[in-house]
């Protein structure tokens, strides 16, 4: 999401004149997106604004700007706590940014973080920074309304708000013109999309319809789905269309009840593990990824082994793990103890990754001797004799390039795996449309 939300800025600037440089030191303008999920994200953003020091002292009139949610969450203290920085802005104020930029350039306190109940960028084009041409991000809404208990993102990006499907359409027209042959549409919950106007409205399974429909060489994934609401209408849609993808990802957080409840995450185990069944039903070829926290308050043994019991029985094909992070003004930071210590949930984390890893290798391992259609995004990163892409479960394939191009769907065939990467040969063009 930060990086759609970049290329909307990149569009904004540009239109005032400006033009995005990959060299640093010919910046006049250095703008800093940020995320304030968890701490060691900040410290990051930290520790970048210690590396523009020398650039501004070179250049006395460079610009250093923080965006996005660090600056919703800390505004004004910003520029108080980090000399470095000129100018804040939230994530609903990007408009804003060409005339908090002259402001700054005047020496002045350039602050904007109001969020706002109807903001979406609809109309503007996003900039891509992408270097491939083949991928692109897609956002249909923005902001949260699920109040979960660890979470700053509802006080730093606001209330739920719907993008209008026709821009949706019209962005996504644009960029298949343009070469791009897979899109990602996001949200924090994409299952709650919801526009109405003029006495109809479209929920998130006939948005999907309608983009499926678009053209069949365009491949369609979606990020993120809240579990509470990942419906059976939402995977009727996915079965009845193979061009969207069959990953889906469905953050757990926690295998315990008693924890979910205490994240306020609004369903159980039980819950989770119908809708994991739901998608085993309906779509028996999908992958699943998930989030998952080690160490969220008052977490016992019990509890961790509860999250181990549930990554076994539910497979994930891959995870984004963490331990808990306390983030200032949540409901977790005013109400509850941060009571686990950090060797605990280094070592909870540390079995999590552990069993991750076990089980990404085992659902590789399933793949090998089967043919898989991969959308080709790259050269591999270990020899330019070798591409790679994506499958539509969304794990990466490494084959040999031949004469093959970027944007070009093939058939390759598994020959063998790690738990990161699938390891392909064979390949054969496939022509779509």
């Amino acid at each position: 999401m930060n990086v759609n939300d970049s290329e909307v800025v990149v569009s904004i600037l540009t239109r005032e004149g400006y033009v995005h440089t990959e060299r640093i030191a010919e910046a006049d303008v250095i703008l800093v997106n940020t995320c304030a999920i968890r701490d060691g994200a900040e410290q990051r953003i930290r520790g970048r604004l210690n590396e523009f020091k020398p650039y501004k002292k070179k250049k006395p009139s460079l610009l250093v700007g923080i965006l996005g949610c660090m600056a919703e969450r800390l505004k004004e203290r910003l520029l108080e706590e980090e000399r470095t920085v000129d100018l804040v802005a939230g994530p609903d104020a990007y408009r804003d940014l060409p005339k908090l930029i002259r402001t700054a350039s005047e020496g002045q306190k350039a602050v904007n973080v109001q969020l706002s109940r109807e903001e979406t960028y609809a109309e503007i084009a996003p900039v891509r920074l992408d270097k491939n041409g083949v991928t692109a991000f897609v956002s249909i809404m923005r902001g949260c309304n699920n109040m979960c208990s660890y979470c700053v993102v509802p006080y730093t990006r606001g209330a739920e708000r719907s993008r209008n499907p026709e821009t949706i359409l019209r962005e996504i027209r644009g960029l298949f013109a343009n070469g791009y042959r897979e899109v990602t549409l996001l949200g924090q919950n994409v299952n709650s999309y919801r526009w109405e106007a003029e006495g109809t409205a479209l929920d998130f399974p006939g948005l999907l319809e309608q983009v499926a429909r678009f053209d069949p060489a365009l491949r369609v994934r979606f990020s993120t789905s809240h579990p509470k609401d990942l419906s059976d209408e939402v995977l009727r849609v996915m079965a009845a269309h193979p061009n969207l993808c069959r990953a889906i990802h469905l953050p757990a957080q926690s295998g315990s009840t008693r924890m979910l409840e205490l994240m306020n995450r609004k369903y159980s185990r039980e819950w989770y593990l119908d809708r994991i069944a739901a998608i085993r039903r309906i779509l028996p070829d999908c992958a699943v990824s998930t989030d998952l926290i080690a160490g969220f308050c008052t977490e016992t043994e019990d509890d961790h082994r509860q999250t181990l019991s549930l990554m076994e029985e539910v497979e994930y094909d891959s995870a984004f793990m963490f331990k808990y992070s306390e983030r200032p003004g949540t409901k977790a930071a005013r109400h509850f103890a941060d009571d686990v210590p950090d060797d605990v949930k280094t070592r909870r984390l540390s079995e999590i990754i552990a069993l991750q890893n076990v089980l990404s290798l085992r659902n590789n391992e399933k793949t090998v001797g089967k043919t898989v259609e991969v959308l080709i995004e790259g050269v591999s990163k270990k020899s330019e004799a070798e591409l790679f892409g994506r499958t539509s479960q969304n794990k990466v394939v490494v084959f040999p390039r031949q004469d093959f191009k970027i944007g070009e769907y093939a058939e390759v065939t598994v020959t063998g795996c790690s738990a990161a990467t699938l390891l392909g040969a064979d390949p054969k063009r496939i022509v779509k449309g």
